[in-house]
């Protein structure tokens, strides 16, 4: 790398002209004896959310407002990453009285 070259990164960097990509996070639920937990979770856009299964039936994860449906098998984990802020409440399809919430910061 020639002087001139170093003297662009080093000004870049000084200046934050160079972008440094922010880490997405995953963020793990558990669903087990027909419960969601946290029913409460925060995540930002770009994030992972991981639902883990530990009951022996299946379970979905479906939000209310029909942005996505998550299967889960029995005794098994699905993520999906998230695309979209807002607050979503999400329910078991085959057990409505497992619900929950999710945050989702641009």
């Amino acid at each position: 790398m020639r002087t001139g070259q170093y003297a662009a990164v080093v000004t870049a960097l000084i200046f934050g002209v160079i972008a440094v990509p922010a880490h997405a996070a995953t963020v793990k639920v558990v669903m087990e004896n027909l419960v969601v937990s946290p029913a409460e979770v925060s995540a930002k856009v770009g994030d992972t959310v991981e639902w883990i299964n530990k009951d022996v039936f299946a379970h979905t994860a479906t939000a209310r407002n029909g942005d996505w449906e998550v299967n889960l098998p029995p005794k098994n984990t699905v993520t999906l990453v998230l695309k979209k802020a807002g607050t979503i409440e999400y329910y078991c399809r085959f057990h409505p009285n497992m619900k929950a919430t999710l945050t989702i910061a641009p």
